[in-house]
């Protein structure tokens, strides 16, 4: 076993330790990079993450929509986060990945950096979203409080809102 993977089972192994009491005060998460930040969405949210392969270019859409993609039959649109979230684009690294996710009917693949981890927090852990952000439209759901670090929670239904 790799000194990464034993890392990482090491770290969800203490996350798990130091969450005692009710199973429904947790919320569990998946993490990302996204430039510098870590980001998270809900663990349920997530359809499939996969390496990144080819993609059809789509005429005007925003610059963060890269185009479509086909998984197993189904046109899914791709967006690159770094665009949207108004960062330099950057060519794809072997940790890029694409991250699907889905909301009811709503379906998109997401470009991100870096995979992270599963993470686990109490509900009490996670604040609002920042003053600085735009009431309801913010994507933001809230800011999740590790020992070390705040990851911030992203909304997946305003992820999905079509503005295109």
């Amino acid at each position: 076993m790799s000194d990464q993977l034993k890392s990482i089972i090491n770290k969800q192994s203490d996350q798990q330790n130091a969450i005692n009491g009710n199973i429904d005060d947790v919320v569990q998460l998946v993490g990302f990079i996204i430039g510098d930040e870590e980001y998270a969405v809900p663990i349920l949210s997530i359809q499939e993450i996969i390496k990144p392969f080819s993609w059809t270019r789509v005429p005007q859409v925003p610059k963060y929509v890269l185009g479509v993609f086909n998984l197993r039959g189904a046109v899914i649109p791709l967006l690159d986060l770094r665009a949207k979230f108004g960062l330099e684009t950057k060519k794809h690294s072997d940790e890029t990945r694409f991250i699907v996710m889905r909301d009811g009917d709503d379906v998109a693949g997401f470009v991100i950096d870096r995979l992270t981890m599963a993470i686990r927090l109490r509900k009490k852990d996670i604040g609002p979203p920042p003053d600085t952000t735009k009431g309801s439209d913010t994507i933001i759901e809230g800011v999740g409080k590790q020992e070390d670090k705040i990851i911030t929670i992203l909304k997946v239904p305003k992820l999905l809102e079509r503005d295109f």
